[in-house]
């Protein structure tokens, strides 16, 4: 039991940083009112007038299947990728592979308000128009975050180069630590490359392919900042890229347009759902992930 002080500073840290502020937005989400104006007891009402009422309801499932879209993305780009550009610095015969490794690391240690700026940029016909031209790039000069069409994709493809160097670190570190005995007893066999892909390495690695599903996930639903950088907290164009992370923004801190006056209250019920979203998301693939690991 000499254990037990050890973990006092820790589990004080996790109490006041996080599970009292999560606790108390739940707490949260059954008042109106403010700080400053006082609390009202509202019980469900909030959630009501989410789902009920055309002004908020509109904005939230707008926000909450542009946010679906940006984790579809988000798993179908990056970490298919991830697997993909892993699998290719593994190979023994590559040389370079810490350079390579370092290069598709370095997006991850950059600001996203740098990233998205810089973008931001890059994606305005005005200031990179003349440069493409001369290139013989002139299908690209397009407005791509100035279209409701293109500007979650834009914004959302931004997002996965920026991150994707995760995936991939983890992904390598996975596939270095199967043992060379299931792979020299493959080729012992016959077996091509893709057997071996497909029938040995990704089994092995599916703990790590529910770890970052689960990071995905978790990130992507509260994704906030990277939108923000690249178009603004209104889900520029017509709320084209309007996410929960936006949403919630604009609601319980800024107050939402046109209005213009925080509810605290109605951002703490977004908030809410958020929170049991995850949760169905995340204990069923965590709990399939350590299934697959003890097996």
């Amino acid at each position: 039991m000499g254990w037990i002080p050890w973990l006092i500073p820790a589990l004080l840290f996790y109490v006041l940083f996080m599970a009292w502020p999560l606790l108390n937005s739940l707490r949260l989400s059954l008042y109106t009112g403010s700080a400053g104006l006082g609390w009202t007891f509202a019980g469900l009402d909030n959630f009501k007038q989410l789902f009920s009422v055309e002004q908020y309801s509109q904005r939230y499932f707008g926000a909450f299947k542009n946010t679906v879209i940006f984790f579809v993305i988000h798993m179908l780009v990056q970490n298919c990728l991830g697997i993909f550009f892993a699998v290719l610095l593994t190979r023994k015969n590559l040389k370079g592979s810490a350079i390579y490794q370092t290069i598709i690391f370095l997006p991850v240690t950059l600001a996203v308000l740098v990233t998205g700026y810089l973008w931001r940029l890059l994606l305005n016909p005005v200031w990179s128009g003349p440069f493409l031209q001369d290139k013989g790039l002139g299908l690209l000069v397009q407005p791509w975050l100035g279209e409701p069409g293109t500007a979650l994709l834009s914004v959302s493809l931004v997002s996965c180069w920026q991150w994707i160097g995760i995936p991939v670190m983890m992904f390598v570190a996975a596939f270095r630590g199967i043992s060379d005995d299931y792979i020299e007893a493959a080729n012992i066999e016959g077996a091509s490359e893709n057997q071996i892909f497909w029938r040995i390495k990704l089994p092995l690695v599916m703990p790590i392919v529910g770890i970052i599903t689960i990071l995905t996930f978790v990130n992507n639903f509260n994704a906030f900042d990277v939108v923000f950088a690249m178009t603004n907290v209104n889900g520029a164009p017509n709320y084209s890229t309007d996410l929960i992370g936006t949403l919630f923004y604009r609601m319980g801190i800024a107050g939402q347009h046109p209005v213009g006056i925080p509810n605290p209250g109605m951002g703490a019920a977004i908030a809410a759902i958020t929170f049991f979203i995850l949760c169905l998301g995340v204990i069923p693939t965590l709990r399939f992930t350590q299934r697959r690991n003890v097996q």
